[in-house]
């Protein structure tokens, strides 16, 4: 045990002695020695995990390491402490397993950039953090994590500071999560005044204890955290605007990292939130409209990562949903398996601007297949994973959240497959407009188009292969399978069992669900097929959008522009009037008013000093008969 819990310590410790090592030396070491720290330390990191992970496989019910007591104030207490059980042990395998991918990728896709060295401690210190979040054994620990991996999106989205509108991207996901989390600490703070406590293991065995309606408001509280950090409506529009920072970025913030803290979140707080069934309902809510809300945005986007980034909105948007519904091992899973092939969906999509030469424009693209034969391949296993297509990841991770919502309500079922099929058809849209067709790019860009280094195409093929096998881990009875993941996750999910409402579903109607997806997806991908090859449809250029619906839909509802309409804009007034009336006028005013006051009075004081040394005998004889008159005077 004493091993297992020396390993807890060190899976944290080692991205960040990588992120010390480069981030110190940033300008002193070479690129090669800084890729080799930064990917080296995290695979380590990955190795000592999977010890961890056999060690639970092995019986161990979980392991706990108290480092040092932090504060202590009465009868409060709070330690900095890590807490490795089931759950946790799967988000560190996703962490720093895709984690390693991203970082070997990025080796050969940031060669040459000046920032190489800055940009691999970046993205140590993000995994450094977010192993701090899962890692936690009490909500400040996680905090510190929550609040760590938010700080290093803001760096790793305006990497390339000189361009000022990544700038203003990096600076709208720091705000937009700020909101969130005020939410998140008052519910933290909440805890802490009714449960006097922080830690998991003190907190869940007293929640039957406190009010419902205490334990609603804390839930509601720490939701809103995630859904800034998760990307929910109404939070949700930093993280396209987030595709301005690198592509091996995108893919460890979408992927490996940062959307997936508020799924996890919510699944840590799975005892809470099954005791309120209005916060419940709020979740279901809000994922299904975020569901369907991204995808039929994603619809008319060109932007190769923009389409990424929405189809990610959609996707948490289904975790979501499957939270709500108390399915809580169906969020996990599909976060799980929507980590593997949104990564290679990602780097994919870095292959392609790679090379292009940094062209994102799908309209620009085309005919890319025989060019990238290995980045297609990859690519097409991502998009029929993410697609639901059976046997791959997503389809088996979709279908049980599907069929929770089918158990749950028809009407809830039906939204969740209308954007389910949308999913399909703007990702084949997607692949057909840059893999198939004539190609659209420019001669000179033609003649230079050649497949990506083996640094970039060997994580595509290992991504590849996960997106394939990876969904076996929760084959459902229905097929034949124990749903292996279901049962490792059983002690962290079972306290919450028996506080919702349980919805079953016969085999048949099992099977019947599974046909009906499967064959209206199939449908959906014919008809982008027949749209987009077949008739080569090619979307219309900038300003050339006719139909108002797909006008609106290609400007994203104007959910910015209302935003900065009713927000951003009034703000900017309000501050203005406040630095004009207030700061100038108010406090500028006076402090220039005391100032001038000392000036005047120093210049009429000043004429006191006449260097006239009679004038001095005769001021200090008035002065002496001054002080002897009001002396006789008493």
């Amino acid at each position: 045990m004493v091993g297992a819990q020396l390993v807890a310590l060190l899976i944290p410790l080692f991205p960040l002695l990588g992120f010390l090592i480069v981030a110190l030396n940033v300008k002193k070491v070479s690129h090669g020695f800084a890729s080799t720290v930064a990917c080296g330390s995290v695979l380590i990191s990955f190795i000592l995990s999977v010890f961890a992970f056999v060690q639970l496989l092995g019986g161990t019910p979980s392991i706990e390491v108290t480092l040092f007591r932090w504060i202590s104030a009465g009868g409060f207490s709070a330690t900095m402490s890590f807490l490795i059980d089931p759950l946790s042990s799967l988000m560190l395998l996703i962490i720093t397993g895709v984690g390693f991918l991203i970082h070997v990728y990025s080796v050969g896709y940031m060669h040459g950039d000046e920032g190489y060295n800055r940009f691999f401690s970046y993205l140590n210190l993000f995994v450094f953090f977010m192993l701090l979040l899962v890692m936690g054994a009490n909500y400040l620990v996680m905090f510190i994590g929550w609040e760590g991996v938010g700080l290093c999106s803001y760096l790793l989205i305006g990497f390339w500071f000189k361009n000022q509108a990544y700038n203003d991207a990096a600076n709208k996901a720091f705000i937009m999560n700020r909101i969130g989390d005020l939410g998140m600490l008052l519910g933290i703070i909440l805890i802490i005044v009714n449960f006097g406590s922080i830690q998991y293991t003190e907190v869940f065995p007293k929640a039957s204890s406190v009010d419902a309606g205490t334990v609603t408001l804390i839930t509601m509280l720490l939701f809103v955290g995630a859904m800034g950090k998760s990307a929910q409506i109404p939070l949700y529009t930093w993280l396209p605007d987030a595709m301005a920072g690198p592509t091996p970025v995108s893919a460890l913030i979408h992927a490996a990292t940062m959307v997936t803290a508020g799924v996890y979140m919510v699944a840590r707080n799975n005892v809470l939130y099954a005791m309120s069934s209005a916060t419940l309902e709020m979740i279901v809510i809000i994922g299904l409209a975020t569901a369907l809300f991204a995808a039929t945005i994603a619809l008319t986007q060109n932007d190769i990562k923009k389409v990424l980034a929405y189809s990610t909105v959609s996707q948490l948007g289904l975790m979501f949903l499957a939270l709500g519904l108390g399915a809580f091992t169906s969020g996990i899973f599909h976060m799980a398996t929507h980590a593997f092939f949104k990564a290679l969906l990602f780097l994919g999509a870095g292959s392609v601007i790679h090379a292009m030469h940094h062209e994102q424009d799908i309209r620009k693209m085309g005919g890319l297949k025989k060019y990238l034969p290995v980045t297609y391949a990859t690519f097409l296993i991502g998009v029929l994973a993410i697609s639901g297509i059976p046997p791959f990841a997503g389809f088996f991770s979709k279908d049980e959240i599907l069929a929770s919502a089918f158990a749950h309500s028809k009407v809830v079922w039906a939204v969740a497959v209308i954007a389910s099929l949308l999913t399909s058809f703007y990702m084949f849209r997607l692949l057909f407009l840059t893999f198939f067709g004539n190609t659209r790019a420019s001669h000179d860009t033609i003649h230079h188009i050649h497949e990506s280094p083996k640094s970039i195409t060997t994580p595509l093929i290992v991504l590849a292969g996960l997106s394939v096998v990876g969904g076996f881990m929760g084959v459902p009875e229905a097929l034949g399978g124990s749903h292996w993941l279901s049962n490792f996750l059983a002690p962290v999910f079972e306290p919450s069992k028996g506080l919702i409402e349980a919805h079953h579903l016969s085999h048949s109607t099992e099977y019947m669900l599974m046909a009906v997806i499967v064959l209206l997806t199939l449908g959906f991908i014919g008809f982008a097929y027949s749209r987009y090859v077949s008739k080569a449809h090619v979307p219309a250029a900038e300003g050339q959008i006719s139909s108002g619906l797909q006008r609106t839909l290609y400007n994203k509802y104007y959910v910015d522009e209302i935003y900065d309409a009713i927000v951003v804009k009034p703000l900017y007034w309000i501050s203005s009037v406040f630095d004009k009336v207030v700061e100038t006028l108010g406090i500028d005013g006076l402090v220039n008013a005391s100032g001038k006051a000392v000036v005047e009075g120093s210049k009429t004081a000043r004429k006191l000093q006449t260097g006239s040394i009679g004038f001095y005998i005769f001021m200090m004889v008035i002065g002496i008969v001054l002080v002897l008159s009001a002396v006789f005077m008493k």
